[in-house]
């Protein structure tokens, strides 16, 4: 089987993609990877054929002319998923020509599958791979992206609808109007719905890797949404850290360790959270203290490293995880999804990019403590980790949700689905009415 995978040119919405590549090609598929030529090393790292599109700059997705807020936060978007849309259905057409591909396999955030599937031409069968929360219109009328738990009672309903329609009107009608012109100009119809909400129905299929538990009620769901359980990214080629036989010393003396991470994204400012729970958690010589970086040099940390912490530039989450006794993050989707399906309660601190909708989550299924900040202090995290620690419900819970986990096979359930699809030959003219 052919197999086009198409990715979003950021760290966690590649690596996903690629391990499901890596699987399929171990098989005895054939994968091209369109993304970014950035990724490219990567790419063929992981075995697999790999395409170039041409991408924009990454400083025209920051408009540093407006101030934080939601024009800003808008045009960002805007630039950095819409704009490159034409650009990637062109590469996508001509790679069908080109390649004959039985299926593509496309990231949510990788937009130039939007003009194929409100076209009314031939394509393959397109499968959708979220890398987020379920970012579904909710029957609540809450405004997708604030972080709002299901409405309890009538307060909840209205404070929901006056803040959906601020929120539409600044953010959610701008973008899909905005969506609606780039599409035209290719002479193509416009959404069905709001953009998030178009984004999980058109597709062939939608995969969402996580399980119920971790989701909100949505009613009847899209026919074409499926729950996968965790999509494990694969593990980097780095060695284990020096201190990794401390760590092995601390499980068997029974010895909390916590784990904190900025992710590899919104991690430019350690002083956010890695700092701040080093700081908290600096005194508590019960307590080993793990942090990565993501990426970054271990030295832009500021300051002294705790005695009770060890840093490393990356560390083996799927390694390192069942090891640990608390995550505090800021609220990665890949990072809390591997954290839960290994059973490990959550302290989270994070409001940029989904993270709000993502700790709202935490919160809400009672698997930890959601800060509900993208700059917590020392106290309120150090207050926080003791409660995770010392309250068995949130083990409890996170522990009910690794056995969710556990009974979904989330690659099996990938390529049988894109299988039973290329088969099938779904595709082409008709998913639009079907969906909508």
């Amino acid at each position: 089987m052919k197999i086009l995978i198409a990715a979003t040119p950021l760290t966690g919405h590649v690596n996903p993609l690629l391990a499901i590549g890596r699987t399929a090609a171990a098989r005895g598929d054939d994968v091209l990877v369109l993304t970014d030529p950035a990724f490219r090393p990567k790419v063929e790292a992981a075995g697999l054929r790999f395409t170039p599109y041409a991408d924009h700059d990454a400083a025209a997705y920051r408009e540093t002319e407006l101030p934080a807020g939601p024009e800003r936060y808008r045009r960002e978007f805007e630039r950095r998923f819409v704009d490159p849309m034409p650009v990637q259905a062109a590469a996508l057409r001509a790679l069908i020509a080109a390649e004959a591909s039985d299926v593509i396999l496309a990231g949510s955030m990788f937009l130039g599958v939007l003009p194929l599937l409100l076209d009314t031409a031939p394509r393959p069968p397109i499968v959708t791979v979220n890398v987020s929360f379920l970012f579904l219109d909710r029957p609540d009328h809450a405004p997708v992206g604030l972080g709002l738990p299901p409405a309890r009672d009538r307060d909840d309903l209205v404070r929901y609808a006056t803040l959906k329609a601020g929120m539409d009107a600044a953010f959610v009608n701008p973008v899909r109007a905005y969506t609606d012109a780039t599409l035209a100009r290719l002479g193509l119809p416009p959404l069905p719905a709001s953009l998030p909400h178009s984004i999980v129905i058109l597709p062939d299929l939608f995969l969402q890797p996580t399980v119920p538990g971790f989701e909100y009620d949505y009613g009847t769901l899209p026919s074409g949404l499926r729950f996968i359980g965790l999509l494990q990214p694969p593990t980097p080629p780095a060695p284990l850290p020096d201190w990794w036989p401390e760590l092995e010393q601390a499980n068997a003396a029974g010895r909390p360790v916590v784990l904190v991470t900025q992710g590899t994204l919104a991690n430019a400012d350690f002083g956010e959270l890695v700092e701040p729970t080093l700081a908290a958690l600096a005194d508590q010589d019960d307590l080993l203290v793990l942090a990565t970086t993501g990426g970054r040099p271990v030295d832009a940390l500021t300051g002294p490293v705790p005695a009770n912490a060890r840093v490393s530039c990356f560390l083996p989450f799927r390694d390192l995880l069942p090891r640990v006794s608390v995550l505090v993050t800021n609220g990665g989707y890949g990072s809390v999804s591997q954290a839960l399906a290994a059973g490990v309660p959550i302290v989270s601190a994070g409001l940029t990019e989904d993270k709000a909708e993502v700790n709202a989550r935490i919160g809400w299924s009672g698997v930890g403590i959601n800060l509900g900040t993208n700059a917590p202090s020392p106290e309120a995290i150090g207050a926080a980790v003791g409660r995770v620690l010392d309250e068995p419900g949130f083990r409890t819970r996170a522990g009910a949700l690794r056995d969710a986990f556990a009974a979904r096979d989330a690659m099996a359930s990938i390529l049988t689905a894109v299988d039973d699809l290329a088969r099938s030959g779904a595709g082409g003219a008709g998913r639009l009415a079907r969906s909508a």
